[in-house]
């Protein structure tokens, strides 16, 4: 059976080599998100350009899928895809605080966006865990407890997840501006309410973009916007990936340099995986850095597979695509030496979290069984921020928690750690004494 239904490599790699010169086209998209992949992303950072009201299965709660303008980390405009959710009836005076959720990896295709599954606004809903019921990873952790407690929560898809362009995965400091550009969204937004405090908070792709908008004070701060003058509480990261503190801030040499990316990579394909990760990782890089060439570091079959599906496939179908063609051998993707190793490690670090303190506290909250981002990146996050005079605190979670389990097992202490910061409650500093 298996020689059946097996296509073997070099029958794709031959397949490949007849549509070498085909230009891979985005998915078919719901009629929503396709007129928003023909406009210009032209306005306001913040602005929304469409808007659509859709059910939810929250009570007590009204809902909207929005386009909102955007731009990326060399500030050029972009459109951004995602979801508002506020209570129903009148606002206090003083407007509801904003929750900006960043979400984890869903992929880098058009399709991918978690504002496009039906009802988006239901809680968290992760494919791996044993009452996932969905092929993605999409939903809002503890919406519903945050509409309770009066709140409006935004929740944005980044770029090129439903708004055209290409989406610059792991690409933190741009999917942070998202996270920013969606809270000003919802504070544009009369129908729900919005006042000025707010809260970010995000899980891995998005933990990572979570920090990265908390150092970006001057973006954060800049005027002329949809909502100008929000006010940053906390910043809530539930395992976040930080590449620039793993990498070399200077390199003596291109041999130097050739051997951390040879590292980089080698850390990158022990499974299928992190495979389809790093392959995304290296297209949303070259998306925003436009210089790099991804058969840099991939094949030319490499490249084109990667282009073919970065474009078409969300993370979780792109891994069966490469098990499926490849088996074992979607190593052999992957140049035996790069080449341009100086500027990718350049770009990998100029993408990541800046080098800047956050402009209000963090907490980050991980389990000690986490091996999709490897917990010694925000624990060296952690030691550079304190001794800079940032306020960050660090939770290991109780017993033996995944990379998955940790938005569940978090949600309690996470609550509390919101309701304290909107409350204006006095933290203690959270870095380690020593």
């Amino acid at each position: 059976m298996k020689k059946l239904i097996h296509f073997s490599s070099s029958v794709f790699a031959l397949t490949l080599g007849i549509l070498s010169s085909a230009v891979y086209a985005d998915p078919p998209m719901p009629p929503f998100y396709a007129s928003v992949m023909k406009m210009a992303p032209e306005g306001k950072l913040g602005q929304i350009i469409k808007k659509e009201k859709i059910e939810t299965s929250l009570k007590g709660t009204q809902a909207w899928k929005i386009a909102y303008i955007s731009s990326d980390l060399a500030g050029r405009k972009t459109i951004a895809t995602g979801t508002i959710i506020a209570p129903v009836g009148p606002a206090p005076k003083e407007g509801r605080p904003i929750l900006s959720w960043a979400h984890g990896t869903t992929g880098s295709a058009q399709n991918c966006g978690p504002s496009q599954i039906i009802d988006p606004t239901r809680a968290l809903n992760e494919y791996f865990l044993m009452d996932g019921d969905s092929w993605t990873d999409f939903g809002i952790p503890n919406g519903q407890e945050f509409i309770d407690q009066g709140y409006v929560v935004v929740a944005t898809d980044y770029q090129g997840q439903g708004g055209g362009g290409k989406h610059q995965y792991a690409v933190a400091r741009t999917n942070g501006r998202d996270v920013i550009n969606a809270a000003r969204a919802a504070g544009s937004m009369k129908e729900v309410g919005a006042g000025k405090k707010t809260v970010v908070y995000g899980w891995s792709q998005g933990g990572g973009a979570t920090i990265a908008a908390a150092s970006q004070p001057e973006y954060l701060a800049q005027k002329g916007t949809a909502a100008d003058g929000l006010e940053y509480l906390g910043f809530v990261a539930l395992a976040p990936e930080d590449l620039a503190v793993m990498l070399p801030k200077t390199l003596s040499n291109d041999e130097e340099a050739i051997k951390i990316m040879n590292g980089f990579t080698q850390a990158n394909v022990p499974n299928v995986f992190l495979f389809a990760h790093y392959m995304m990782g290296l297209w949303g890089t070259q998306a925003a850095f436009p210089d790099l060439k991804l058969t840099d570091v991939l094949t030319e079959e490499g490249a084109r597979v990667a282009d073919k599906l970065s474009r078409n496939k969300c993370v979780h179908v792109m891994a069966d695509s490469f098990t499926y063609t490849y088996g074992s051998n979607y190593k052999s993707l992957i140049k035996p030496q790069p080449s341009n190793s100086s500027a990718w490690i350049k770009a990998f670090i100029d993408g990541s979290v800046p080098p800047v303190n956050p402009v209000a506290p963090v907490i980050i909250y991980w389990g000690t069984h986490d091996t999709a981002v490897p917990p010694v990146m925000h624990e060296l996050y952690q030691k550079q921020k304190c001794a800079s005079g940032a306020n960050v605190a660090r939770i290991q979670l109780p017993g033996e928690q995944t990379h998955f389990t940790t938005p569940g097992v978090s949600a309690p202490m996470y609550l509390q750690w919101v309701k304290d910061r909107i409350a204006g409650k006095p933290i203690p500093n959270g870095c380690p004494a020593s």
